[in-house]
């Protein structure tokens, strides 16, 4: 039987390499998918690849109330309801110390990573009491565990986005909702491509070979990494999994 048949997911950040990857795990095991993203071009164009019934999308910027609420009432609009919500969602904003850190570039990041993900639990939780429970699955880092010079921004958020996953955990738990965070390391894909060009100007050696060096198993992950841990934490495999850290990080924080 499918681990997801019957259920309905929502996933923000839906046009990123991860949000993509989970979206074809959870429609192969029997979800109703609804794509959340900014980027509607790329958005249709992974609805046009998959070209599946049970997949749509909405356009939304996570950090607005109001577009919050519209893509929450179009998934229980076109799918009945809501089970399992991937608060995916992210920015990595940009390199420089803290002395220098763009004020605006700051409020940009912690918007979108922490405002962003707090805004979808408070409008999707309501949804998945109606259902009797649930899992939300909230996508930190491996530097919401640690911290790396030059991305101030990025690892205050990703610290702060565990603190919110614990609060919800407690505050879901009478609903039987389950909440948990995935904590991936260096992810093949667009936005570990912007890290290494932005440190790329003041390290000497080539970035991703320094990154690698310090990954035990010695490569970056890809989508489909961290979607099975996703799959696992909105499955009834994990049914007695909440407000844990789930790292899929190919062991670097083994190095921190």
């Amino acid at each position: 039987m499918k681990k997801l048949n019957g259920k309905v997911a929502v996933i923000t950040g839906g046009a990123g390499v991860i949000g993509q990857a989970a979206a074809k795990v959870f429609l192969k095991e029997g979800a109703k998918v609804l794509l959340v993203d900014l980027q509607e071009e790329l958005l249709k164009d992974q609805i046009e690849k998959i070209g599946s019934d049970s997949l749509a999308y909405a356009v939304a910027d996570v950090t607005q109330p109001e577009q919050v609420e519209h893509y929450v009432k179009k998934a229980v609009s076109l799918f009945g309801g809501i089970d399992i919500f991937l608060n995916n969602a992210g920015i990595e904003g940009t390199v420089s110390p803290i002395s220098d850190y763009p004020i605006e570039d700051f409020d940009k990041v912690m918007a979108v990573n922490v405002r962003g993900v707090w805004l979808g639990i408070k409008y999707v939780m309501p949804e998945i009491i109606k259902r009797d429970g649930g899992s939300i699955v909230i996508t930190s880092s491996d530097k919401g565990v640690a911290a790396y010079a030059g991305i101030s921004a990025y690892v205050a958020s990703k610290h702060a986005i565990i603190g919110i996953m614990r609060v919800a955990a407690l505050e879901g738990a009478p609903f039987n909702i389950r909440v948990n965070t995935v904590n991936p390391g260096p992810v093949e894909g667009r936005m570990m491509q912007s890290v290494e060009s932005s440190f790329a100007p003041i390290i000497d050696e080539p970035v991703k070979e320094l990154i690698l060096r310090n990954i035990p198993l010695g490569r970056y992950a890809e989508g489909r990494d961290v979607a099975s841990m996703m799959l696992f934490l909105a499955s009834d495999e994990s049914r007695f999994c909440t407000g844990g850290m789930y790292a899929v990080d190919g062991g670097i924080t083994l190095s921190y």
